[in-house]
């Protein structure tokens, strides 16, 4: 829901931030694609856009509604992931942003203390502020009682004291000579008298030696906590996931292990590695969805999208059509469709080898809900007319042509049409005065377009033949509404056509 707030660039970093407890180093990965693609690429709109107010509902009925700021909405997986990524790249972020964006995370009504604590670090960072603490005072509390239940000890200077040093450290400020005797006693009594004799030296190496296993078992423990914290809420937030899963045979489920394992390995794939694919011919429809949405296909990185169109090509037998069609709308249609620039040259391999091979299924699972979207831009048109040129035959731009008659023209769709009339496509009579008719309904919305006006020359010059009486009155009346500068030659053309 919370994606149409963000421009498409800045989806796939959502997406990624979205997608479990690596999300941070994904959403980095992405951003550094991103970057290389377009080196003026800037944060500044994404953190904007989080920073947005939004208006939420409450679970009582009776109470009002309220204003949050967007980032508020998002689960505390997410948040952890952004303010690491934050971390991660605020040498390209200015302070005013970030110390916005946690401005805005401070108004949470259910603050994390994960989250918390990573937004003070990075205010401690930024040096917005030194003096407040990274644990709230009830997880300091938590951290001394695991700390004595791990070490036993109730002694002065035990392992405890590394969670009151910081508010010991603010009293220093105040009182330094106070300070610096109490700092004198508590090393004292932590590690004895140094100078004292012999045996009081080895009683101090006992007591290191007892305090390094004790802080070795606390480290441990405490990172079994943080594994099973990440591990039950990223279970909780996503019961879909675990529900999918148990759609899946056993055989399935196992090769879906295998292929993710492959997915997001940075090795080369051997033949064992492509032969994982072979499950997909197992798969009926509803599987083969349920497969690519536990795969996260929309989100792969575009080094590797190559190499699993590669696997998927090689594939014997060739997939059913509706396995096709649904493997290649999971894997393209939200890449293609949230391209803001032209696409990059792996994209376009990748949806050109699988049109070749796959040309009924690109069209109906691809083509057309592109064409279909309304905010077709140039982007994907020019994607689109790749595919005109090189990959599709005559009956299948047929079909294409048939699939803009249920579409209100854009600019982006005429270049299209434009594109598929030039390559000269075998129309019958029926397609074309379909076509004819589409042209004409639609032309009043053109009047001052320079591209439909080209179209229509094309239609002119090129399909000459195919023009009845009937379609030559239609385009006459069609003409007369035109402003380009093209209008004369235009009815010029048609007028020679009409004396043949």
């Amino acid at each position: 829901m919370f994606l149409a707030r963000f421009d498409g660039q800045s989806r796939f970093l959502v997406r990624a931030l979205m997608s479990g407890a690596s999300g941070a180093q994904t959403a980095l990965t992405v951003f550094h694609k991103q970057q290389r693609a377009n080196p003026e690429k800037s944060l500044d709109h994404f953190i904007e856009t989080l920073c947005q107010d939004e208006i939420t509902s409450v679970e009582n009925e009776n109470e009002p509604l309220t204003v949050k700021p967007l980032v508020c909405l998002f689960s505390s997986l997410f948040k952890r992931n952004l303010l690491t990524f934050i971390y991660l790249v605020r040498s390209v972020l200015s302070g005013t942003s970030i110390l916005h964006l946690l401005t805005c995370l401070s108004r949470d009504s259910h603050p994390n203390p994960w989250v918390t604590a990573l937004g003070s670090q990075l205010k401690r960072l930024l040096d917005f502020t030194q003096d407040e603490p990274l644990h709230t005072k009830h997880c300091s509390q938590r951290l001394k009682e695991l700390s004595a239940s791990l070490c036993g000890s109730d002694e002065t200077g035990s392992w405890a004291q590394c969670f009151i040093g910081h508010s010991m450290n603010s009293e220093s400020q105040s009182t330094p000579d106070l300070s610096e005797r109490g700092t004198q006693r508590k090393r004292k009594g932590s590690y004895g008298h140094v100078e004292d004799a012999d045996g009081e030296e080895t009683g101090h190496q006992s007591k290191r030696v007892r305090m390094d296993a004790c802080e070795d078992e606390c480290i441990k423990a405490a990172d079994e906590q943080v594994e099973k914290d990440v591990h039950g809420e990223c279970g909780a937030e996503s019961p879909l996931t675990d529900r999918l899963q148990d759609d899946l045979p056993e055989n399935i489920k196992s090769s879906f292990l295998q292929i993710k394992e492959v997915l997001e390995s940075q090795t080369e794939w051997d033949e064992n590695s492509q032969n994982m694919f072979n499950v997909l011919n197992e798969c009926d429809p509803g599987q083969v969805e349920v497969f690519c949405s536990l795969l996260s296909l929309a989100e792969l990185p575009e080094h590797t999208l190559q190499k699993l169109c590669n696997s998927i090509l090689s594939l014997t037998p060739d997939l059913s059509y509706s396995t096709a069609a649904t493997l290649i709308k999971s894997l393209l249609l939200e890449k293609v469709l949230s391209l803001s620039e032209p696409a990059s040259r792996c994209l376009v391999t990748a949806v050109m080898s699988l049109c070749s091979h796959y040309p009924r299924p690109v069209c109906h699972a691809l083509i057309g809900p592109m064409l279909e979207d309304k905010n077709i831009g140039f982007p994907q048109a020019e994607l689109l007319n790749r595919l005109m040129e090189s990959c599709l035959d005559s009956h299948y731009k047929q079909l294409v042509l048939q699939m803009t008659f249920r579409i209100p023209w854009s600019e982006a769709v005429l270049s299209v049409i434009h594109s598929l009339l030039d390559s000269k496509p075998d129309l019958n009579e029926e397609i074309f005065t379909d076509f004819i008719e589409e042209l004409v309904r639609q032309s009043p919305r053109f009047t001052k377009s320079v591209k439909f006006a080209k179209m229509m020359l094309t239609v002119l010059t090129k399909f000459s033949s195919h023009l009845s009486p009937a379609h030559k009155h239609s385009l006459t009346s069609c003409l007369n509404l035109n402003e380009t500068f093209l209008k004369k030659s235009l009815q010029a053309t048609l007028k020679r056509i009409t004396n043949t």
